[in-house]
């Protein structure tokens, strides 16, 4: 039996292959089990917690340890045996692609995570992950061209005259797309400041409408009148932005005019009625109404109240309505609206 063991084939033993083979056999044998009952296990354990971060780590477990030990155990086999030197250096190769991709992806993954549970802490998780889709492309980006240099680094490749040449190239390129990297550093800012997000109507100078996609370059905005404007990203934090969604009543104020004929009784009862109309006005809540000045032709009183909520349709609702009732109450009690007149006076002087 010893010497049907020590019989060799291709500079390695019958043993040695048996050797290498039962690591392999056992080794697959007990991560097979660890994977149907302890892994298993962990997962329910998991989803029965709140957290997310034992999530995670059973997600790192079954997509990263679990294949970097399968690979562990394959080396670990290929170690006892004599290999050729090309044969060797294959391995290496591809034991370096290997593990650069292993690491790699957990670190997508880690950062990913992080990103995920930035967007958690807000009411508008489904809008924050819509936004998430221009940073991650770039993140995913980076890390594979890092990965990417890292590994020809570690195998013999000279890039330290490529990387030379690329920092020349990149200065060159950043001083080219100023504009563009500096929309690209204003996309970070509205991500993580979150002056508005994705469903939020803002204005911008003469500019308004809803905001439908934030890009790494642009933001598009559906305008009132259905059209898109789309917007440097670094005009947007350069500017002043009247952000309506966050808006949790709206403050009205108006004026009307009535004519200098009106008595002094009914001007000091119009205060009254514009009261008590709004007070019966659902969804309006009066606070003032004043005479205000005394105008070129016309008394002018201001009259303010707040609608609840930031809905623009809801507001313009209820300022036509209670529009109308001051009209008719106006028009019931003899009251006139004034408008731009001019009286003559002729002094007619006998001769």
């Amino acid at each position: 039996m010893s010497e049907f063991l020590k019989q060799s084939f291709w500079n390695n033993t019958i043993e040695a292959y048996l050797w290498a083979v039962g690591i392999l056999l056992i080794g697959f044998i007990l991560l097979k089990i660890f994977r149907n009952i302890i892994l298993t296990k962990l997962k329910k354990i998991a989803a029965k917690t709140p957290t997310l971060i034992d999530d995670l780590l059973v997600k790192v477990i079954e997509k990263s340890l679990l294949p970097l030990v399968y690979f562990g155990l394959f080396i670990a086999a290929l170690k006892i045996l004599n290999l050729a030197d090309i044969i060797q250096k294959g391995i290496n190769i591809f034991s370096a692609i290997f593990l650069t991709f292993l690491i790699t992806k957990m670190i997508i993954s880690a950062v990913n995570f992080s990103l995920y549970s930035y967007t958690k802490k807000s009411d508008e998780t489904e809008k924050q992950e819509k936004q998430l889709r221009g940073i991650k492309g770039l993140i995913n980006f980076v890390v594979w061209a890092l990965a990417l240099i890292f590994l020809l680094d570690n195998l013999g490749v000279k890039i330290s005259t490529v990387i030379a040449g690329l920092g020349i190239g990149g200065i060159a390129v950043a001083l080219a797309a100023q504009a563009i990297l500096g929309d690209l550093f204003s996309y970070f800012v509205i991500f993580f400041d979150r002056p508005f997000e994705i469903g939020d109507f803002i204005v911008v100078g003469d500019k308004s409408g809803t905001v439908e996609n934030i890009g790494i370059k642009t933001t598009r905005v559906k305008a009132i009148g259905g059209e898109q404007l789309i917007f440097a990203n670094t005009d947007l934090t350069n500017s002043r932005i009247h952000n309506y969604k966050k808006m949790e009543r709206r403050r009205v104020v108006f004026r009307i005019g009535v004519i200098y004929q009106t008595s002094a009784e009914k001007l000091k009862s119009i205060p009254s009625m514009i009261k008590e109309i709004i007070s019966n006005t659902p969804g309006a809540n009066f606070d003032r109404s004043n005479l205000a000045s005394f105008g070129d032709f016309s008394i002018y009183f201001e009259t303010v109240y707040y609608v609840d909520g930031s809905e623009y349709n809801q507001y313009m609702n209820i300022h036509q309505s209670i529009s109308l009732n001051i009209f008719e109450k106006f028009e019931k009690e003899g009251i006139e609206f004034a408008y731009p007149t001019q009286t003559l006076f002729v002094n007619k002087e006998k001769e």
